[in-house]
């Protein structure tokens, strides 16, 4: 039974590190569709319950939600196994990328595919919203600190900060708790020290372990620590590079980090390509090993449950939130809000509706309309 659920856990994360696109968001969407509905490997609570803590750790979100189900349907190994899985044909498709972008200076041409796919990733985020909204907004208290969180994030403010204030105002009112707050949650995050400015394939490893590891939001939050360590300090990359860098991860499957693959082989072939790879994602797979045994035990304190419920619901305010600023820039027109409306409605008509053809539709369906309208 243990071979069988490692084989399934390993199965699957290589498919969705292959097909996937659209970033953290959609990739978690994605995956709840799997876990949840068609596999049934934990409740949307549950699922819901992974979002919430990953939030709060340092690393790729999605990337450590495809840890977390490992762990839960295959314990340790199906942990490793499934982050692995989900990693590794990002890592080989970017890869492929920066040899070519090596040989010829240039990035292959794809970018009118990416007309429909990006409405059709809206559309598949918009249906685990409301699946995962019907799911965290349990009483009144919740639906008000949801729309608290979701009105701040509008204005850009600080995801973790709101998901920490979200979380112990909810631990607070819905508790009813009055004691010593101090202590409640011990846990620290790995720090690593800066390096010297020169490449050799250790140092490299260890400037994205030290990303990897204090590193908490969008892509745009990697892009400015990348520019900042590689362009600015080190000097390793122009800014173009580190431009072209970004959008390679950007229409990858998988983790957008794989923008490190890229960086890495620029600066130091392959060893770099995989030391680069290594050291940013390396962080998660411990903060998840080490978290993942406790978020059933929150569960069972009204006190720490109520704080998973807050920061729960805050979380969905945060998907929504993304999902505007992603129409706002993606929905430029009536094609791409048709695109978005099509695959919203064969979501919540087929339930196990797999979302790779979603996204495959919307691309055959962009790329025609972009043509030939």
């Amino acid at each position: 039974m243990k071979f069988n659920n490692l084989k399934e856990v390993s199965l699957l994360f290589l498919r969705l590190g292959t097909t996937s696109f659209g970033g953290p968001v959609a990739h978690i969407a994605i995956m709840e569709k799997e876990v949840v509905n068609k596999k049934q490997w934990m409740s949307r609570e549950h699922f819901l319950d992974f979002i919430g803590m990953t939030n709060l750790i340092p690393g790729p979100n999605s990337t450590e939600m495809a840890m977390h189900c490992g762990y839960n349907r295959a314990g340790a190994l199906g942990l490793w196994l499934a982050g692995f899985c989900f990693i590794f044909p990002s890592f080989i498709i970017t890869a492929i990328f920066a040899w070519v972008y090596k040989q010829y200076g240039t990035l292959p041409a794809i970018t009118p595919f990416f007309y429909g796919v990006k409405p059709a990733v809206i559309a598949i985020i918009l249906d685990a919203v409301f699946k995962f909204g019907k799911k965290a907004l349990k009483n009144w208290q919740l639906g008000i600190i949801g729309a608290v969180v979701l009105a701040a994030a509008l204005f850009k403010i600080n995801a973790l900060l709101l998901l920490l204030i979200a979380g112990f105002v909810g631990m607070l009112w819905l508790s009813g708790f009055k004691g010593n707050v101090k202590s409640i949650f011990p846990f620290t995050l790995l720090q690593v020290g800066n390096v010297l400015p020169s490449y050799s394939t250790a140092k490299l490893f260890f400037v994205f372990l030290k990303i990897g590891s204090i590193l908490f939001g969008s892509g745009y939050v990697l892009f400015a620590y990348l520019d900042g360590d590689l362009v600015q300090h080190l000097h390793w990359l122009t800014r173009q590079q580190l431009m072209d860098a970004v959008a390679a991860g950007q229409f990858t499957p998988g983790p957008v980090l794989s923008t490190a693959t890229f960086i890495g082989y620029q600066i130091s072939g392959a060893s770099g390509a995989l030391a680069s790879t290594v050291g940013i994602f390396l962080p998660s797979f411990i903060f998840v090993w080490i978290l993942t045994p406790f978020i059933p035990k929150l569960r069972k304190s009204k006190l720490t449950s109520s704080f998973l419920d807050a920061v729960n619901i805050a979380s969905v305010a945060l998907m929504l939130a993304v999902t505007i600023h992603m129409g706002i820039t993606t929905l430029v027109d009536w094609k791409t809000i048709l695109i978005a409306i099509l695959g919203f409605a064969c979501l919540l008509q087929f339930k196990k509706l797999n979302s790779f053809w979603v996204i495959v539709g919307g691309a055959i369906v962009g790329y025609g309309m972009h043509l030939w309208l």
